[in-house]
């Protein structure tokens, strides 16, 4: 009989083993669903996001050089400028959604724009609002 326990423990063991096996397949394919999940919304958003800065730097360098540059920029040149830009990173706006305000010595710039996010299962929209001028610290 003493023989028999010794070899259900034995055996217990084993099958323990196994769950512990299984289970840790388990979560390896759980942790690479995620991981997979996170870099294809990744991939979806932030180049959005990249996109978006690399715009609003273009902004504010117009807003900071319009005055600057000879002869001087109007508002209907920087906008001009900025749509051209917009086009060339495929932000999809209307030339009149740049709002560009030339008062004196100051110079601000506008820009809301949406871009829709589709990650398959779920759509969504991303706002953006930008906001350049030429104001000092």
């Amino acid at each position: 009989m003493a023989h028999r326990a010794g070899e259900t423990a034995i055996s217990k063991q084993g099958r323990n083993r196994e769950g512990q096996a299984g289970s840790s397949r388990l979560n390896g394919i759980l942790t690479l669903l995620i991981l997979g999940v996170l870099v294809f919304v990744g991939v979806k958003i932030v180049p959005v996001y990249i996109t978006n800065y690399q715009f609003h730097d273009a902004m504010l360098a117009e807003a900071r050089f319009a005055l600057s540059s000879y002869p001087k920029k109007s508002d209907t040149d920087v906008q001009d400028d900025l749509y051209k830009e917009a086009t060339k990173d495929g932000i999809d706006i209307k030339h009149d959604d740049i709002k560009v305000l030339i008062n004196g010595s100051l110079v601000t710039i506008t820009l809301d724009y949406a871009v829709p996010i589709d990650l398959k299962a779920y759509q969504f929209t991303l706002h953006f609002h930008c906001l350049a001028d030429n104001h000092t610290i």
